[in-house]
């Protein structure tokens, strides 16, 4: 069995938007920040309450949903 996904959606929690574990991150705001050309790291430095392993871990999952029809 494998890690629980980083990424949850509670109705609870900003109206059941998809946010980092444990956080009230939006996991869009992550793509936000690297489709305008910004590091890692500076989403990193902006929201503390996200690891650089939660943040590759989200991003591994978005790819392992878009490739799976390949």
């Amino acid at each position: 069995m494998g890690q629980p996904s980083v990424i949850v959606s509670d109705p609870e929690i900003l109206g059941g938007i998809p946010c980092f574990r444990g956080t009230r991150v939006p996991v869009d705001s992550l793509i936000d920040y690297l489709e305008a050309g910004d590091p890692l790291d500076e989403f990193l430095d902006n929201f503390p309450s996200v690891t650089r392993d939660a943040a590759v871990a989200a991003l591994e999952e978005a790819k392992t949903l878009l490739t799976r029809a390949r």
